[in-house]
Parts: C-alpha cells; structure tokens; sequence
C-alpha cells in the first residue's frame, strides 16, 4: 500500500529510480550534494513511510518498481483504516447497502470509491483530520474525485450497529433505502431473502 506523496518527494523517488531501479541498493548520501540533512532525512522518512522506498539493509535502501507504487495508490485503504477509528460512526447509504448485502452489491472500482459514513455534527472536523492523515480525501455532504473518498453526512444523533466488524445503520433503514430505488433492487431482493421479515 503505497501513499501520495508531494513533488519534492516524487523527485527524490525518480532520482533514485533513474540512477537504480528496484534492485539496486543506495543510501541516505545519494543527496548529501543537493540538499541539507534535515532535508535529506525528511525526503527519506517520507519515502520509506509512503512506501515508495524500502529498506534493504540497515544502511541502504531500494526502490519500489513505479508500477507497483502507482497501483499502490489506488488499493482500497478505507476498510481497514476505519477499524482504527475511536469515534463512532455508521456506514450509510450505499455503504450500508453493500455491508448488509454481504457486498452482493458493490457500489465501487479503483476509478472511483466512495464510502458513505454518518458522523457526530461535532466531530467532523475530527474526521476529516483522521481521513486526512491516511490521504483519503473526505467531504462533507457531497463530494467525489478519483479512487478512494470519503463523504462524511453530518447528523444530530449517531445511532448503529455492527455487522462485520463495522458500525452501520440499521438494516430496517438500510432496506428503506433499497426499496426506495430500482436500482438497488438486486440487493433489495437478497437481503429480503436473507434476513426474511427482519428486514421487511
């Protein structure tokens, strides 16, 4: 899983790949000549923690292949970083439809992710700083952009439940929202058959 890291960054990586590859072994020295030592172990500490670098020996370092790095950016990160997260929150929307349909559903591909999340009104600025220290763009209310994103809908009172390790809405309001669109009909039809008259 790799991160998106700034231009000066994506300069150092390019550097060392032109000089290297991604079998070649180098170090911090490579830029003793172009840059001062704090900046030098900046753009290392950056690389090694987006995981455009890695270590190969105690002193050296390798470069992960572009093709690698580059699809890196586009793995789905949102699942796992949420089960980190120590403020409540509930999967809606289409997120809810896809966690109770056991993902029968699948509102997603790498071009574009979008996960629906009910937070606290007080704690959306929390969320976004959490988001963002992840590189997981998250609006509020609406939003969109390519691969992974967050749309944090602001409510009053958070109310969930679990299902897979998640918090979500409840599946009674999860059904309403299938129903109320032809579209999620294929879902609507398996939960229905799943959970039976829970779910009516």
């Amino acid at each position: 899983m790799t991160r998106e890291i700034p231009p000066y960054g994506l300069r150092a990586y390019a550097l060392f790949f032109e000089k290297h590859g991604s079998r070649e072994g180098f170090g911090q020295s490579e830029l003793d000549w172009i840059v001062r030592q704090s900046m030098k172990k900046k753009i290392f500490s950056l690389l090694l923690r987006a995981g455009w670098i890695k270590k190969q020996t105690r002193d050296t370092y390798v470069c992960v292949s572009p093709e690698r790095a580059i699809k890196g950016l586009l793995e789905f990160k949102v699942p796992k970083i949420i089960k980190e997260a120590r403020k409540p929150y509930a999967f809606t929307g289409l997120s809810a439809i896809e966690i109770w349909s056991d993902f029968s559903y699948v509102q997603r591909g790498m071009e574009k992710s979008p996960y629906f999340i009910n937070v606290e009104r007080k704690g959306v600025t929390n969320w976004r700083q959490f988001f963002a220290k992840h590189n997981i763009p998250a609006y509020v209310g609406e939003g969109s952009t390519v691969g992974e994103y967050i749309v944090l809908i602001p409510v009053e009172r958070l109310s969930f439940t679990e299902k897979d390790g998640y918090k979500v809405i409840s599946l009674k309001k999860t059904m309403a929202i299938a129903k109320a669109n032809e579209i999620y009909s294929y879902p609507y039809n398996y939960m229905r058959k799943k959970y039976g008259p829970v779910a009516a």
